[in-house]
């Protein structure tokens, strides 16, 4: 697997996250487009902000070696990523909505 590989995985990931914060919570949903939007965003914006820990791509790739442990982690964090993300953004929504009326 190399790094670009596990990036396009983080992302599908997060937007399956995103997905299935829309599915529970209804009301934050944004449709499909806004969904994946969010899950993308969502999913970049953790993995860079934690990923400095030492679960990014080049990490779990490093020296050649595959990093089980480190991969599994990026996807939990990937996932809830785009789980909040949609709700994050809704919230931001909204506020934004009743500020102005």
């Amino acid at each position: 697997m190399t790094e670009t590989l596990i990036s396009l995985l983080s992302i599908i990931i997060g937007i399956t996250g995103a997905f299935t914060s829309g599915l529970i919570f209804k009301k934050y949903s944004f449709g499909i487009v806004g969904n994946t939007i969010a899950g993308v965003f969502g999913s970049i914006l953790l993995i860079k902000l934690f990923g400095r820990l030492g679960f990014n791509p080049q990490s779990i790739i490093q020296n050649g070696t595959f990093n089980k442990l480190l991969f599994a982690i990026n996807c939990v964090v990937s996932f809830f990523g785009g789980y909040f993300a949609v709700i994050l953004i809704s919230k931001l929504v909204n506020r934004m909505n009743n500020d102005n009326k």
